[in-house]
């Protein structure tokens, strides 16, 4: 399976459990080769709104460009929802981070296992 597929079904696979604990969600399609700001789910529960940047990983660190993380930033103040990175590491459930739990260099934002496990919220703990 390639990159994309791989992205696209991880997506997919956060819409249905949003949807299943009664959760309206949406996939972005196109997010990442748009001109204007977006991220890869939207969703919301009448008294949250979410924005999501999802991302699977084989490798221990996962690591975002700061135009991703920025582009989730901008989408989220103009669409007044808060901003999660979600993570899923092989073998590993969801975790969801906020940006300022992520590790900050020059040029990325990074998330190792061990981090996300440390400051990351389970799927049942971030709808809560």
């Amino acid at each position: 399976m390639n990159r994309k597929n791989k992205g696209t079904n991880a997506e997919r696979e956060l819409i249905h459990l949003f949807w299943k604990n009664n959760w309206a969600a949406h996939r972005v399609a196109g997010s990442g080769s748009s001109r204007y700001p977006a991220c890869d789910v939207i969703a919301s529960n009448k008294i949250r709104r979410l924005a999501i940047e999802a991302k699977t990983s084989k490798d221990p660190k996962k690591y975002l460009s700061n135009d991703e993380v920025n582009q989730l930033k901008e989408f989220s103040e103009m669409f007044g929802a808060e901003p999660w990175i979600a993570l899923r590491f092989d073998r590993k459930d969801w975790l969801f981070m906020s940006l300022e739990d992520m590790k900050k260099s020059e040029n990325s934002y990074m998330a190792s296992v061990e981090l996300a496990e440390a400051k990351g919220l389970l799927f049942e703990e971030l709808i809560r």
